[in-house]
Order: C-alpha cells, then structure tokens, then sequence
C-alpha cells in the first residue's frame, strides 16, 4: 500500500531538488501551498499542494504520474501537472493532495 502523504513529508525539503526518474527534468520544490492544521470535517489530510519551479525555456514536462527522488531524502510516486505561470522566467508545476 502507498504512504498516505501529507504536508509534513514535504515541508522540510522547501528549496531542494526533485530529479523526475525516466526523464531529463529536475526542479526544485519552490513552495509548499496549504497549512499543517487539522483536516476539514470529514477529509482524512488537510488539502495542500506542492509547487515545482522549473525554466521556462526547453519546453514543459509533461503532465504525469513520476516517480520524484528529492535531493537526499525520499523518492515518492506523484502526479504532477504544468500550471499557469505568469512570471516570464519560469513554468512551475502541482502535486495536488486532497
């Protein structure tokens, strides 16, 4: 069974590197969107995403499931997906956990 992940596995690796397994891509975590409260009635995790920042320039990675091994820490399965970015030097990028 997959680890339920929450906020906590990911706070303390804010600014390292993720290398996407399989493809030539590796951005750092740029920040963490959410907050480590208590869950809302009903939802076993608080909702929070995590925000990769890639260049902008060499084309978007795609939308997909990877597997991210953080730069010394753990490797995870995510699904990340490119968003809108409106800063001109950068294409940043979601892991949703709801």
């Amino acid at each position: 069974m997959a680890e339920f992940l929450t906020i906590e596995h990911f706070t303390p690796h804010v600014g390292k590197i993720v290398r996407f397994k399989g493809t030539p891509h590796e951005f750092p975590i740029d920040r963490i969107v959410g907050n480590d409260g208590p869950p809302p009635p009903g939802w076993s995790r608080t909702p929070f995403l995590v925000i990769f920042r890639g260049p902008r320039s060499g084309g978007a990675m795609p939308e997909g499931f990877y597997e991210c091994e953080i730069e010394g820490g753990p490797t995870y399965g995510l699904y990340v997906a490119p968003i809108h970015t409106v800063a001109p030097d950068r294409q940043e990028y979601q892991a949703a956990f709801t």
